[in-house]
């Protein structure tokens, strides 16, 4: 443990779909650089940042899937604040289901005003850019969050990658963070618990294997390059709909209707529908032509939460085309922590077992 780490992290606790996400107000750690994403690279060299990072996210205040970010000032006054995303294995370039929970929490907290009615923009820059958590009010009190993300799009297509379980092709999305997009069946799988196990080792698989040869190399930001993880998806019946309907208030009426888990990082599992994934989703929907532009994708997590999902704008970014994704669903607080720092704990900052 570095001697100057601090003894206390006081955090607030979120999930958005059921997907944790702990935030830290500003001032916890050290975190130098002009823009977040200049933080994010200082971040993953800084020995301090690190190990508070490692304390906040594993055994015995974590877990191996834990997630949460350090809040930090935006990158000029056109935000309202800033954001280092982390989970157990480092620091993430985008985290949607984060930035839906931020929006509650700027909210809940008086950072942002509340209102009557109407919608409040709570604007936050990422490592991946500027994103908004559109933030919807019914009688005081918050009805959904909708989070606009950067420009998303389908990088590459029909991509080759031999698993164990057998070869398959795949897309490659951008929605903030580079994905593998798979439909299950073609590992011989469904998004279901059951299958998790080996839902974690082939995503695990593809992740690495893509990497391997530089599948994903963004266009213009090299921070941004690299598989971050698989999404595996599969269509809903229509007859599975009733049972489903309504979940956190977010129907089942969309164009399309999906059911999907998101193996990220080193074979972290996304317990929400996934922000930035279900962002890459629309893209790859809507310039396929499956999702009529301005249509709702609903996307259903392993553990049946829900987001609905629309493209609202169509760009053109470093030659791709593009569409710029809106996401919507809730998060609640469901606990506020003061962590301690023991300097006799041997086990500090912690360990992880799957």
């Amino acid at each position: 443990m570095a001697p100057d780490l601090p003894v206390r992290f006081v955090t607030d606790d979120y999930h958005t779909g059921g997907e944790p996400f702990r935030i830290v107000a500003p001032g916890a750690v050290p975190l130098s650089g002009t823009t977040v994403a200049e933080k994010r690279v200082a971040a993953i060299a800084s020995e301090e940042v690190q190990l508070a990072r490692r304390l906040l996210c594993s055994e015995p205040r974590g877990h191996a899937d834990m997630y949460g970010g350090f809040v930090t000032e935006p990158d000029d006054d056109g935000a309202d604040l800033g954001i280092l995303f982390w989970h157990k294995d480092g620091f993430s370039t985008a985290c949607g289901h984060g930035t839906i929970a931020l929006g509650t929490w700027a909210v809940e907290t008086g950072l942002v005003a509340r209102q009557e009615s109407g919608t409040r923009d709570v604007v936050i820059d990422v490592p991946s850019g500027r994103v908004t958590a559109r933030v919807a009010f019914c009688d005081g009190e918050i009805r959904d969050v909708s989070f606009i993300n950067v420009p998303s799009w389908v990088h590459a297509q029909g991509v080759d990658v031999v698993t164990d379980r057998g070869a398959l092709t795949c897309d490659i999305v951008f929605g903030g963070a580079m994905y593998a997009a798979v439909r299950a069946s073609a590992v011989g799988l469904r998004v279901c618990p059951a299958d998790l196990p080996e839902l974690i080792r082939t995503g695990r698989q593809i992740r690495d294997r893509l990497n391997a040869v530089d599948a994903a190399e963004h266009p213009s930001d090299p921070r941004l390059s690299g598989v971050y993880g698989t999404i595996f998806y599969e269509d809903v019946d229509p007859s599975e709909r009733t049972a489903a309907e309504p979940f956190e208030g977010l129907t089942a009426d969309g164009a399309v209707h999906q059911r999907n888990v998101v193996i990220f990082s080193d074979g972290e599992v996304d317990r929400s529908p996934c922000g930035s994934g279900t962002a890459a989703r629309v893209a790859q929907l809507t310039l396929e032509g499956r999702l009529p532009e301005g249509e709702v994708l609903v996307h259903d997590s392993i553990v049946g939460s829900r987001f609905r999902a629309r493209a609202v704008e169509r760009v053109r970014v470093d030659g791709h085309e593009a569409v710029v994704p809106e996401v919507t669903g809730t998060a609640h607080r469901f606990g506020h922590g003061s962590f301690v720092v023991d300097p006799r704990d041997a086990l500090v900052p912690g360990f992880v077992l799957r």
